[in-house]
């Protein structure tokens, strides 16, 4: 970090997770476009200008950028697994992205503050920014094996408490029915 004077270290006092840890580093960033990814070497920054650059080309409309993991490297298990977990929220939510859970996302920082918090709001956020009226883009990226750390989500750790999230958006999406759009009136009126 020394040779990039312009980063800053951002870091709980406590571990209470990565959707905290990423709504923190989002507050304290000062960017409108934010792209996260995971530590652990299995997202390639190399394709954070092809997010960037749908951001930009959706003009506004576009409220997520989703990378889509083409050639993953878990176990066969763990693909199975999100393969599972994929065509259940797909099902409920009506959602249209193909990878929910790929660690590489691009956003508009409003977009993703003005989002519900809750703990796992990260699988959700494609499900989410649609429910705020926002186009929602995918760009393929290929999966590296893991470098650095270890998983910590398995089928018994994740399995209820997603499915309680699943329910959760799922009440949140059927009860936003129209998104308003504030439209500032000429002055004089």
């Amino acid at each position: 970090m020394r040779s990039r004077s312009w980063l800053r270290r951002i870091a709980h006092d406590e571990a209470c997770g990565k959707a905290a840890a990423l709504r923190s580093g989002v507050r304290a960033a000062h960017a409108r476009h934010v792209v996260i990814l995971d530590g652990d070497g299995q997202n390639d920054p190399a394709y954070i200008p092809a997010m960037l650059a749908e951001l930009e080309r959706g003009d506004g409309r576009v409220g997520l950028v989703n990378s889509v993991r083409v050639g993953r490297k878990d176990t066969t298990f763990k693909r199975i697994q999100s393969r599972i977990a994929n065509r259940v929220r797909r099902a409920i939510l009506k959602d249209v992205t193909r990878d929910s859970v790929s660690g590489m996302k691009a956003f508009p920082r409003d977009v993703f503050l003005a989002l519900p918090f809750f703990d796992g709001l990260h699988r959700f956020m494609p499900a989410l920014v649609r429910r705020e009226g926002l186009e929602l883009r995918q760009v393929d990226v290929i999966d590296r094996p893991r470098q650095h750390g270890r998983t910590h989500y398995g089928l018994w750790n994740r399995l209820w408490v997603g499915i309680l999230d699943l329910a959760g958006v799922w009440w949140l999406i059927r009860r936003e029915k129209r998104v308003a759009r504030p439209i500032e009136e000429p002055r004089g009126r």
